[in-house]
């Protein structure tokens, strides 16, 4: 009742706010970046060129356009080596997606990707040396859709321009990361739990024990940062003290979902592959329990083809075991409108590339279509005539009116041949009744993956059965025989 009356969660979720802020302990301003437009997309950075200066505040680029950013960055030598340092670049908001997009090069080299979303690149310590190093954004503008308006009326309204924010240097304090994530993941599962469950009020006194060992007056700075270690073992005590965890497993992935033709062309989907691999190496780098899943063979050869390097790279970390070639066709192919033969060579060019470029065995058995609306009652026979054993999607359950009774069961095709299939049953956060294979990876989510998954009783008796999390683009239970 306490938390009621004090408005716990709303005053805990206002604090977030302000800690999440102090991430960054060190700051400096990168100078602005000069930006030159291109005719269309490239692999490889132009030649010296001298760009329009945009300074924090400036409108810029045009929707759909090419674009290379251009300045100089100096790590201070006065910064300790002990925490991480990273580049924070804000270049604007576009549209729906995740725009604008960049593929970050220092020095001429590729190193990792940005978006609106993904806003931090953690640099290696060879570039923290006191001395000067060039950074260059090699990017796309995105397009002028914007999905989400009222239809009645009239055309979609048109796309808010770029406006550059303020790019900067910064320095980590890992014990404040460290604290957020935990007080934001204690949080959200406190949101998400129904307000008689006891462990709800046993999280929120422990995020109210911590937040208030936390120094935030202002002038806030070396007195908070003297503090955060304390608010987190504090929380961590109190965590650990709310409650049995659900018996329940999760095993996380990452996967990323990239349209090969929809709302962009298909030289910009080159791109795309191109930059988000590069990042799913750098995460590898830096977490070595991080796994990763891909389908599509024909987003692996845009990659070997532009940046064969890159290519060697995801081949290496194939074989170690961290990433998973999956989905057994060429592309997550419609399955309505074409006909057998389009389905047989997608499975057949497919499955071969995968042999060819990762080995026999490096596929995981799956067809995975996640995002594809409807298949025909012949699939499973030419599932399994591919040497796949499984089948995934979340389509099934986008269907306002209708729930099919099962997420996980027996799909049995026209001629008797049977698959193991399974629909994802992650809660759309927008939707009322359909699931997502966009994960946040946030407590609702878990929570709903579990929740509206309809065959709990699989598995030995008491022993539930285990979840699979595809981290980042998908949440699906695990298959299980």
């Amino acid at each position: 009742m306490r938390h009621q009356i004090r408005w716990t969660a709303i005053h805990i979720a206002q604090r977030l706010t302000l800690v999440e802020a102090l991430t960054h302990r060190q700051r400096q301003p990168l100078p602005p970046f000069h930006f030159t437009p291109l005719a269309g997309p490239v692999s490889e950075l132009p030649g010296e060129v001298q760009g329009v200066e945009l300074p924090p505040g400036t409108m810029w680029g045009e929707p759909g356009q090419d674009f290379l950013l251009r300045t100089s960055f100096v790590v201070p030598t006065a910064w300790p080596d002990s925490e991480p340092v990273a580049l924070l670049l804000p270049l604007g908001v576009a549209g729906d997606f995740s725009h604008p997009e960049a593929l970050v090069f220092i020095d001429g080299e590729p190193v990792a990707s940005c978006d609106r979303h993904h806003q931090e690149v953690i640099l290696d310590r060879r570039w923290c040396d006191g001395r000067e190093h060039d950074l260059a954004l090699l990017g796309w503008t995105g397009g002028t859709q914007v999905l989400r308006f009222d239809a009645s009326a009239g055309t979609p309204p048109p796309r808010a321009p770029l406006i550059m924010g303020t790019n900067e240097l910064v320095q980590v304090h890992r014990p404040t990361r460290d604290f957020v994530a935990l007080a934001r993941v204690a949080l959200g599962l406190a949101d998400a739990l129904d307000d008689d469950n006891p462990t709800r009020h046993h999280l929120l006194t422990a995020l109210s024990d911590a937040f208030t060992t936390l120094d935030i007056r202002e002038p806030v700075g070396d007195a908070f940062y003297e503090t955060v270690r304390q608010a987190l073992a504090i929380l961590q005590q109190g965590v650990s003290r709310a409650g049995p965890p659900l018996d329940v497993d999760i095993t996380a992935i990452g996967h990323a979902h990239i349209d090969v033709a929809w709302l962009w062309t298909l030289a910009q989907t080159r791109q795309k592959a191109r930059r988000t691999f590069t990042n799913v190496l750098r995460l590898m780098e830096r977490f070595p329990d991080f796994v990763f899943g891909q389908s599509q063979p024909q987003l692996y050869e845009y990659v070997r083809e532009d940046d064969p390097a890159l290519f060697a790279a995801i081949q290496a970390r194939v074989e170690e075991g961290r990433w998973e070639p999956m989905g057994g066709m060429w592309v997550e192919a419609d399955c309505n409108l074409s006909g057998p033969e389009s389905l047989a060579r997608q499975f057949l060019l497919g499955r071969a590339y995968f042999r060819e470029h990762f080995g026999p065995d490096a596929e995981s058995p799956v067809l995975w279509l996640p995002d594809v609306f409807g298949f025909p009652w012949s699939l499973p026979q030419l599932i399994r005539e591919a040497g796949l054993d499984y089948f995934f999607t979340i389509k099934i359950g986008w269907s306002q009116y209708n729930r099919f009774p099962y997420d996980s069961f027996w799909w049995r095709g026209i001629d008797g041949t049977q698959v193991l299939a399974h629909f994802g049953t992650t809660k759309n956060a927008a939707s009322a009744f359909a699931a997502t294979y966009n994960a946040e990876a946030t407590p609702a989510q878990m929570l709903s993956t579990w929740r509206n998954f309809q065959q709990k009783d699989y598995g030995p008796p008491g022993v539930t059965p285990p979840l699979l999390m595809a981290y980042g683009h998908g949440i699906c239970p695990k298959f299980r025989v």
